[in-house]
């Protein structure tokens, strides 16, 4: 927290009421407390938020500890113990019996009165952060299982194309020159299949009868097909060539198939490659962390370690992530959510607190892995701070902590701080949409929901779209 300079000078001498008054303002639950931590007073900056607690108008006398749900029993004596120490204590997530529903989460921070051995507990609503987190990852997840489901099924096609027995080439329509060959095609021309791309069709493939090789190439270029031709190639072998058009995003391409009419050339075979998956994950340069489906830490390797500042395995075994993971314990909350709901969890970003340093940026991504009953959790830790602060994009305005965003509550509006995270939210999605669909804004509409309008709308609106594009999208 950075404190004024000079308080007596700038605020003067304000009295008790001008004092409730600020901090009734600045917050929206604040509680006057005794030096044993009992209720003395309490303020709501809304009406409607004592109306969802429980027993708020029960909870003057009663110790603060006494009101609170049964998980954050702990968390008052840690506010108060650390605000005598240090006069301000760190803000802690602290959960109370709702009304209705689950738990409502409040963010405190406690302030010991000088001479008067009394507390303030100033607190904030913070669902309305976890609902747009919830929503950012929710969208994230539709986004990563789209862009899976396509790469899997680019990974099969990729998977038969290297594995069939018949030669096959990918011929570019345009300059008619072999983009692709799989092994049986290397193996028939006698070449490597580096060594075909860029080779010129039909001259590549050394047919010995030059006229059939002419109409071979007039045969692609005007009708755009071949079917069945019976080709020789050089040393007397005999094929069937058949040749298939199509497109991808803006390309064309041909799809030629040889089929053999005496047999087949062998494969090469593929050597076996022995990964050391265990030794891969303890040296590797991101952080790799089992814990149970609670969180329980079970084994980190070392540069986990190193991110936490911690000397060795055994002094965090059985202890919760969250502990280093996370900006507050919402982040762990809504991974957790995620991991339990989907079983993966990509690219979330976070931080890393350490035990003696400041918090490192990170991305986090995670898996749930075993049987039922039997399940854990695995975390991969990327340290992503000197990428986040050598980039100078458009989202460099962004929080990157929960205490920046603190900042800005008292001076901002919480519906205005709500609007600007949420079309930072948008933005980043249309951004994100925008790059998996190679810029193609009709795709993109349909990931996001979108008609293509409305996609052309919020381009101009955020400052995507070229002067020429909207122009032409106005036309």
């Amino acid at each position: 927290m950075r404190a004024f300079r000079a308080p007596k000078e700038s605020l003067g001498d304000l009295n008790a009421d001008v004092a409730a008054m600020l901090v009734a303002a600045a917050s929206d639950i604040a509680l006057a407390l005794d030096a044993d931590g009992n209720i003395q007073d309490l303020a709501f900056q809304q009406a409607g938020l004592p109306l969802e607690l429980r027993n708020t108008d029960e909870w003057i006398g009663r110790s603060w500890q006494a009101t609170v749900s049964e998980e954050s029993q702990t968390k008052p004596e840690l506010l108060l113990a650390e605000a005598s120490e240090r006069k301000v204590s760190r803000w802690r997530e602290v959960r109370y019996p709702a009304a209705r529903g689950p738990d409502i989460p409040i963010l405190f921070a406690v302030v010991a009165i000088k001479g008067a051995a009394r507390y303030i507990a100033v607190g904030r609503d913070v669902r309305a952060t976890a609902a747009l987190q919830q929503k950012l990852i929710e969208a994230q997840v539709a986004i990563e299982r789209d862009y899976s489901r396509m790469r899997n099924a680019e990974s099969r096609y990729r998977i038969l194309f290297q594995i069939t027995a018949e030669p096959v080439l990918i011929i570019d329509a345009t300059s008619h020159r072999i983009v692709e060959a799989n092994p049986a095609a290397a193996a028939l021309l006698d070449h490597g299949a580096a060594n075909l791309i860029g080779k010129l069709f039909p001259d590549a493939l050394l047919i010995d009868d030059q006229s059939l090789s002419q109409s071979l190439s007039l045969a692609i270029r005007s009708q755009g097909k071949i079917e069945r031709v019976r080709i020789t190639l050089d040393g007397g072998r005999d094929y069937l060539l058949d040749g298939t058009f199509f497109r991808q995003d803006t390309s064309s391409f041909f799809l030629l198939r040889f089929s053999p009419q005496y047999g087949q050339p062998a494969l090469p075979k593929s050597s076996d490659v022995n990964t050391q998956l265990v030794q891969f994950v303890e040296s590797a340069p991101d952080g790799f962390v089992i814990t149970d489906m609670d969180g329980r830490l079970l084994h980190a390797n070392a540069t986990f370690l190193q991110l936490a500042q911690i000397e060795n395995m055994h002094q965090i075994m059985g202890e919760t992530i969250d502990r280093w993971i996370g900006k507050s314990a919402i982040d762990f909350s809504v991974m957790l959510s995620n991991l339990r709901q989907h079983g993966t969890l990509k690219l979330f970003s976070s931080v890393v607190r350490g035990e003696h340093g400041s918090p490192v940026d990170v991305e986090i991504s995670a898996t749930t892995v075993g049987a039922p009953g039997q399940a854990r959790l695995g975390f991969t830790i990327r340290n992503v701070g000197p990428r986040i602060s050598g980039d100078g994009g458009d989202h460099a305005f962004i929080p990157r902590s929960r205490e920046q965003l603190a900042e800005l509550i008292g001076r901002v509006p919480l519906k205005e701080l709500v609007r600007e995270t949420t079309d930072v939210i948008e933005r980043m999605c249309i951004e994100t949409a925008l790059k998996l669909t190679g810029d193609n804004r009709a795709t993109a509409a349909e990931m996001l929901g979108l008609s293509r309008q409305s996609l052309y709308v919020k381009l101009r609106r955020y400052g995507l779209a070229e002067p020429s594009e909207e122009d032409s999208q106005l036309e």
